[in-house]
């Protein structure tokens, strides 16, 4: 049992590097953009299998898993948070092969506020004043890029909801997260091998017709989707809410980053204003956090 009051060194060590994984995926990613990425995410899930697998066994922990498979009801769970996370995936990969990684930090700076709207539908939370005032920046930096684009700015909506009801099923989920996340690609793999075989007759199919270099990338692919989804889950054990709440932002700052400097993609006039109005959402959001965080800490003293 860890203590959650305070930050453990490891755990900080853990989250930090489940972020900056996160953070560098664009450039992993941007390797395979030529290919189609129904391909690459199909390989994201088969090959975090035995990344995942491997772990829980030397964990001890496979029983768990096992036991899911028998329980109709845990199993109904996985297969909807397994299929959040794969629409995720897969909008993120076609953002990154599409030139729209600046989309994708974006998608993810605004998450954090959307899952406070849906705690405030689904859990019935109260949102405060900053959490109102960070979620209407956040709606009117949607309404200035719907402007520029002439339509939704999709790849941002669909990151940012996919991942928000992700976390919010994931609750329900009655099993670790580690052994959570193995069951859903192991759910997911049907489908997987199934798009693989179709696409085979259909369109080049890297991994058998492929280069041993282009092998490689796609056998990584569960390297870098399973390694800082398991990193996170022990480091989140280990570290404040509070803290998880401001480490967040490492990924998407390193996306944009990325997007700028690295991809060279275009900072048009509708993302200059889009991109203040969301960081400033952020820093309403995080004060809301300190003030959340402040108050328990005075009532656990007060009793």
């Amino acid at each position: 049992m860890h203590r959650q009051d305070i930050d453990e060194p490891v755990g900080l060590a853990l989250a930090v590097s489940a972020y900056a994984l996160w953070g560098g995926l664009p450039l992993y990613l941007k390797l395979m953009a030529y290919m189609n990425p129904g391909e690459v995410v199909a390989h994201r899930i088969l090959w975090s299998i035995p990344v995942a697998a491997g772990v829980l066994l030397v964990m001890g922990r496979g029983r768990d898993v096992l036991d899911a498979l028998m329980d109709p009801r845990r199993l109904a769970m996985a297969l909807l948070t397994a299929l959040l996370i794969s629409v995720n995936w897969l909008t993120y990969v076609v953002a990154i092969s599409t030139e729209r990684a600046l989309d994708a930090a974006l998608g993810y700076y605004v998450n954090p506020v959307f899952s406070i709207v849906l705690a405030a539908v689904f859990l019935k939370e109260r949102m405060q004043p900053l959490q109102m005032a960070a979620f209407a920046l956040v709606v009117g930096a949607v309404v200035v890029l719907t402007f520029e684009h002439g339509s939704l700015p999709w790849t941002v909506i669909l990151l940012t909801v996919s991942w928000g009801l992700y976390a919010l099923a994931k609750r329900a989920l009655p099993m670790p997260p580690n052994q959570g996340f193995l069951l859903e690609v192991i759910l997911l793999s049907p489908l997987a091998l199934g798009y693989l075989l179709w696409m085979d007759g259909d369109s080049i199919n890297h991994f058998v017709d492929g280069t041993a270099s282009e092998r490689l990338l796609l056998i990584g692919c569960g390297a870098v989707t399973a390694v800082p989804l398991i990193l996170y889950a022990n480091g989140a054990q280990r570290v404040r809410l509070m803290t998880m709440g401001i480490l967040q932002y490492i990924a998407p700052t390193c996306i944009f980053l990325t997007a700028v400097f690295a991809f060279n993609e275009p900072f048009t006039w509708a993302k200059k204003v889009a991109f203040p109005m969301i960081w400033a959402a952020v820093v309403f959001y995080l004060a809301s956090q300190w003030h959340h965080s402040r108050r328990s800490r005075l009532c656990q003293a007060a009793e």
